[in-house]
């Protein structure tokens, strides 16, 4: 079979199993609330405001799985969703919604409660298979964001960069961002060499992440 048949067949099948059941589990605001460890996880990371509520919500054809907010850094807990499984069968994997980061006006405190959060999640869940990094392609890669990149280098947590909200730029400006981009993640040893360009809205790029997030699980 074609490197292209493979791609297709791999695309088609992880449009099947997000089409099936995607639920909410729970949110864990600490580690001790974390789920049981029974199956491989995919966590979604990024600056507030960077569409991520959007883009998991697109990515598993649902309006209301991840909540959106207007107002930046509200959310610091970890949400885990479920994906396939049943009453009587555990989920194939789970996603993970990670507490947005880099809310210049949170006060010191939820930095610091987000940090350990993070950090211990990060060091000690074995599961986790991959972070995907959201990054607003009309930004690009900001320091707060290398700060996480290093969390993860440091962590040795595989992670694949993700561009949000590429319909919002040009197309010469998105193959800009995203070669600048491409460069700064072949100089982390835990970074993706490859990365993403999405839009929540057009439904640019979802096919491919979420070939993605099922291939990150192998």
């Amino acid at each position: 079979m074609s490197d292209e048949a493979d791609r297709a067949e791999q695309i088609e099948e992880a449009r099947r199993i997000f089409a099936g059941s995607i639920t909410f589990l729970r949110s864990a605001p600490s580690l001790k609330f974390l789920p049981d460890p029974i199956v491989k996880e995919v966590a979604f990371a990024g600056r507030s405001n960077v569409g991520k509520s959007s883009l998991l919500n697109a990515l598993t054809n649902r309006n209301g799985l991840a909540r959106t907010s207007n107002t930046p850094g509200r959310t610091q807990e970890l949400n885990f969703f479920d994906v396939g499984g049943s009453e009587d069968a555990p989920p194939l994997f789970r996603l993970v919604d990670m507490p947005g980061y880099g809310y210049a006006k949170a006060p010191k405190d939820v930095v610091k409660q987000w940090r350990f959060l993070v950090n211990d999640y990060l060091r000690g869940r074995a599961v986790l298979k991959r972070a995907l990094l959201l990054i607003d392609a009309r930004h690009g890669i900001k320091d707060v964001d290398r700060d996480v990149m290093k969390m993860l280098d440091e962590a040795a947590v595989s992670y694949r960069i993700v561009l949000t909200k590429a319909d919002k730029i040009k197309a010469s400006e998105l193959a800009d961002v995203t070669a600048r981009t491409i460069a700064e993640a072949r100089t982390r040893p835990a970074a993706h060499p490859e990365i993403i360009a999405t839009s929540s809205e057009k439904g640019m790029g979802l096919a491919e992440l979420r070939a993605a997030v099922v291939e990150a699980l192998e």
